[in-house]
Parts: C-alpha cells; structure tokens; sequence
C-alpha cells in the first residue's frame, strides 16, 4: 500500500496573514484560538510549532527575498513544495477517488510541524524485489494555481485520486487564506528508504541490502507550457541561491539563523511592523 499525498508547512502560502508567523499565532498572543485547539495532540493541542515562513508576502520591503515583487510593491510568497508519488484526504467534493476498492482516505492530517493530505492505494504486491520483479508505474499531473488547480496520482498505470485547489480554501476560524497547487520551480528525487512513521517494520524478514530498481522517468509537459529550468521570470531563484549558496550545499547547517548559519530572518510586517 503506498502513501500519495501533498506536505504543506508553508509551501504555498502567497497571501500576507498570520499563517505565515511563527506558530500561526500573533505575536505575544495565543491567537487565533483555533491554532491552539484541536491540534496536534503530541503538542498540547497547538496546530503548528514552525518558526514563520520565511519568504512570505509578508516580508517588508528592502528586506532578502528572491522575489518576484507585485506591482503594489509586495513580495510574493515563496516555499518549497513537497508533491509525494509514494508516500491526499478528499471531502466535500474537493476531490476524487477513482476506484475505492484500491485506495482509501488516510484519517492522518499531519502535525504540528506540517499539514498533509494524503490517500492510501494498494499497490501491485508482484513488483517487489523479491518478487516476480515486474515495474509498477506510479506517477502525478498536476496543474498549479488556485482555481483550476489540482493533482492526480498514478498507481498502477492507472488514476488513484484527485486532490482539487478548493481543498486548500480559506480557514476563518485559523486566519489563513487561499493556498494554492505549488507553482515553484521543482525538482525529482528518487531514493530508497524506509520510517517507523509510516508503520510497523518486519525488520526480522527483512533482506539487506534492498534495491530499488527504476525503468525509466519521464516528464511531459503541455506544448504551449514548456518550462524545464529552475530560474524562470515568475519565480527566480538563481540569485537567491548564490547568495546564500552554504544554505544549499552544506549539510551540516540544519537552521537558518544563529548558532546554525547565523543569517537574519527578513522582517515580516505582521511581527513588529517594518
């Protein structure tokens, strides 16, 4: 059974309120209430324990963002999305799932240091290793954006599920706006693992070393879409990157500021103004 689901901590937060601060919370306050209720119940409850987004449409004028800046002079929002092909939950009609004898709702929303959705789709139990080694073919389409937004995951050769952009709608009661079906520039990883997170480990049957064997990976686009770089106009980052190029190669800096890489966290006009 895989896992398909699409990570949020502030991946895709592009509207300028009080999700993008540190807990989800105004500072000095525990407010919204909702953000301390009905959470995460590891974390007493509270919805998030991040540290604010970093690059939010919040980020005051003058202050390191890659950019892009609107044309009112606010930054928009940027994060790094997080789209699993194995690793959604639907209601309400902001979704689809296309056979439910194969996948199931997952009842985990994720906790305090990310939101998820996510399904549950049993996958074609020949293409193991120590199988019959047939290929699986899993996959996603995805369109970014708000209102025809969506993502569709692949198992089997076959649709799984559709997550829809009106899953991420406005929450009144939390404070937080819209988000969207990510739009940043992103890129494939592809690697073996495993987590006790994710269940229960036969650690007893298990045969090291394991592989995990790749056919092929394929990547297609609309003809009037074509867009393989990881520097485009609307979403720059090169700049960005060079500047703070430790940031993205050095593996030792868990944190962004001190006693990590001691850099400053760009003001945000929600916490102290600019």
């Amino acid at each position: 059974m895989n896992r398909f689901s699409l990570t949020t901590s502030y991946n895709f937060a592009d509207s300028c309120d009080v999700g993008t601060l540190p807990s989800q919370t105004y500072p000095g306050t525990s407010k919204p209430l909702a953000a301390t209720q009905n959470g995460d119940p590891d974390h007493g409850g509270v919805l998030s324990f991040l540290p604010g987004q970093r690059l939010s449409a919040c980020t005051c004028p003058g202050e390191s963002h890659p950019g892009p800046v609107r044309t009112n002079g606010d930054y928009v929002g940027r994060s790094a999305p997080e789209i699993d092909i194995f690793d959604a939950t639907i209601d309400g009609g902001i979704g689809k799932i296309y056979d439910p004898d194969v996948t199931v709702l997952n009842s985990y929303h994720g906790g305090a240091y990310q939101q998820t959705t996510s399904g549950l789709s049993l996958t074609d139990q020949a293409c193991y290793e120590l199988d019959s080694g047939c290929y699986g073919v899993y996959g996603f389409e995805y369109t970014p954006g708000f209102d025809d937004g969506y993502i569709t995951w692949i198992s089997s050769g076959k649709a799984v599920w559709t997550f829809n952009s009106g899953g991420l709608a406005p929450d009144t009661e939390t404070e937080i706006g819209a988000r969207l079906i990510p739009q940043e520039p992103m890129y494939i990883i592809a690697n073996l693992g495993f987590s006790l997170n994710f269940g229960g480990i036969d650690f007893d049957n298990m045969q090291f070393p394991a592989t995990m064997m790749i056919d092929y990976i394929r990547v297609y686009k609309p003809s009037n879409a074509h867009n393989i770089e990881c520097d485009p106009p609307d979403f720059p980052t090169a700049t960005y990157i060079e500047t703070y190029k430790d940031a993205y190669t050095n593996f030792n800096l868990i944190g962004w500021s001190f006693p990590n890489y001691n850099q400053t966290v760009p003001k945000n006009r929600l916490n102290g103004g600019c």
